[in-house]
């Protein structure tokens, strides 16, 4: 929840463990001394952990031949300590790998123009964050955009001649100048800087920039996703003419209930309200032919715990048709990725447990899975302009992230990156399994147990237990190994054993089980997770004298 954001705790149930706790958590975070490094050279260390990059945006070329994905370095070199991110280049079955940018700024999500020969992406080359057009064979990357607000997400016209993005407003000269001044004191829900569409034409060179048109109304804020892709809320219509868009009032937190779909007419500007109601609508997809845009509802209220429904309606608008519920009931970690070829099936994954599943919803009839496989998808699943291939990035929990493409109608993911070479091949994670128990009051929870590196039968050990944020978050099988607000790899190094549970109200378990907490925070929740610390000491791993907590948000309230 956004008023708890920013929760931390590590709490412990003896005294006497608590200035050995806080040692414990500095020392992890610190760098280890050479002579150690030197001395067991297989172990984890916080040096590993911070070398295993991150993969997003991965995109297929609309031929499927070539893959386009962005990597991210944590760069530590003198005074210099920030993540940097650049966009590589594969062919589709792994060979012929380039990395297409560089420099000392940022360049992410890059998108393929429709005809192949160029991608789009995001860079604070110039100071904000704008749009840049670079060739996939090579040379200076372009800019296209000179915003003073940043640049969010954006998408191609389907002639490839314009691109549409959205863009924060820009500060006022008054703001510029308190920067300068370093006057920096801020006013909460004051200046409010709304997120708006445009487009802007693309030319053949530089020289010839356009300057981009506003399309959106001053007084609505484009959506964007709120899930781990930062997907667009908007869509081209095939025909190039009109862009279907989600907006609410503001972009403060609790103004997302208010989002509505609306059309708006590319060269008049002229904007139509498409759906509107009391509940949440947002994800439009127009479909292949342009005569129907699939989106999202809420449920009515709005309810932060993120109950959705799939509809599909007329492009000229109308009454829509609701499709058939999914697994999660289209909760925080599902997402709507792209209309079938045909145009009779609407592609997304969902959470199902601590994996993510990509899956069809037709028109008439339930969902099916296309393909599920134990772990995560890193930034989602991308579709290509032609609807042929998607890409993405997969990690597990013993497997850090590569990324992958498949041909979507016969899902068989090959790997097309080798990012991560330089991991010692004998430096692994502990062992992670997903365990069950019953609540005190029989409810059915699972969650992630990591053993410590060297464990030993028999033995007991101390445990930690982390609770996720949300409540409606969620402990997946991502990679142990990466860089997170509790670096599990290295608490187990260090002799630890730690659960990670999925509490009643976590995502991936289904609608009732993610409604179950809602007014009783604290309550059934709290059970589960000390029935689980419970269970735990039973198979004789855990300490019962050696217990820690800690948690982000939710997990801040719940320690």
């Amino acid at each position: 929840m956004s008023f708890i954001n920013s929760a931390f705790r590590l709490m412990v149930s003896r005294p006497l463990f608590a200035t050995s706790a806080l040692t414990m958590c500095l020392a992890l975070i610190a760098t280890d001394h050479p002579s150690a490094q030197a001395k067991e050279p297989q172990r984890w260390t916080s040096e590993i952990m911070m070398s295993v990059k991150r993969i997003g945006s991965v995109q297929v070329s609309p031929d499927g031949k070539r893959v386009a994905y962005a990597v991210r370095d944590a760069i530590m070199e003198g005074d210099i300590s920030e993540f940097r991110t650049h966009i590589h280049l594969a062919n589709a079955d792994g060979t012929d790998r380039l990395q297409l940018t560089r420099g000392d700024h940022s360049c992410d999500d890059p998108q393929w123009s429709p005809a192949g020969d160029r991608l789009a992406f995001v860079s604070t080359r110039k100071g904000k964050k704008n749009l840049w057009l670079i060739r996939p064979d090579g040379g200076e990357a372009e800019p296209l955009t000179k915003m003073k607000g940043d640049v969010g997400s954006f998408k191609w016209s389907p002639d490839g001649r314009s691109l549409a993005f959205t863009a924060t407003d820009a500060p006022s000269e008054e703001e510029e100048k308190r920067k300068r001044t370093k006057d920096d004191a801020v006013v909460v829900d004051e200046r409010i800087k709304q997120s708006r569409l445009y487009v802007v034409a693309v030319h053949s060179t530089s020289k010839s920039q356009a300057r981009p048109k506003a399309l959106s109304p001053a007084d609505r804020s484009v959506v964007s996703e709120a899930n781990r892709s930062g997907r667009a809320g908007f869509d081209w219509s095939p025909d190039g003419r009109t862009i279907v868009f989600a907006h609410a009032r503001s972009p403060r937190p609790d103004d997302w209930t208010s989002a509505d779909l609306s059309t708006v007419d590319v060269a008049s500007g002229t904007v139509k309200k498409l759906a509107s109601s009391a509940a949440a609508e947002g994800s439009p997809i127009y479909s292949p032919l342009g005569t129907a845009i699939a989106f999202t509802v809420s449920d009515e209220p709005a309810t932060w715990a993120g109950a959705r429904r799939v509809h599909v309606v007329s492009s000229s608008g109308g009454s829509s048709q609701e499709l058939a519920d999914t697994h999660d009931g289209f909760g925080r970690y599902s997402e709507l990725i792209g209309w079938s070829a045909e145009g009779k099936k609407i592609y997304f994954s969902e959470l199902r447990g601590t994996s993510l599943e990509l899956s069809t919803l037709p028109l008439a009839g339930p969902p099916k899975v296309v393909g599920h496989q134990d772990g995560m998808s890193l930034g989602g699943f991308h579709l290509n302009a032609r609807r042929t291939h998607v890409g993405f990035g997969w990690e597990t929990l013993d497997r850090p992230a590569e990324a992958y493409c498949s041909t979507i109608e016969h899902f068989k993911p090959v790997k097309v990156s080798e990012v991560q070479p330089e991991l010692p091949s004998t430096a692994q994670t502990g062992r992670t399994e997903i365990v069950s128990w019953k609540s005190s009051d029989g409810f059915d929870v699972d969650g992630l147990l990591t053993y410590p590196r060297d464990y030993r039968k028999g033995t007991r050990y101390p445990l930690l237990l982390v609770v996720h944020g949300g409540p409606m978050g969620a402990f997946t099988q991502s990679y142990d190994g990466s860089p997170t607000q509790y670096p599990v790899a290295l608490f187990a190094e260090r002799g630890y054993a730690v659960l990670r549970p999925n509490p009643r109200g976590s995502s991936g378990y289904g609608k009732k089980f993610r409604y179950a907490n809602y007014g009783d925070w604290g309550g059934g929740d709290y059970r589960d997770l000390m029935s689980g610390v419970d269970h735990c000491i039973e198979l004789g791993i855990a300490d019962r004298d050696r217990l820690g907590v800690m948690g982000w948000s939710y997990g801040g309230y719940m320690t």
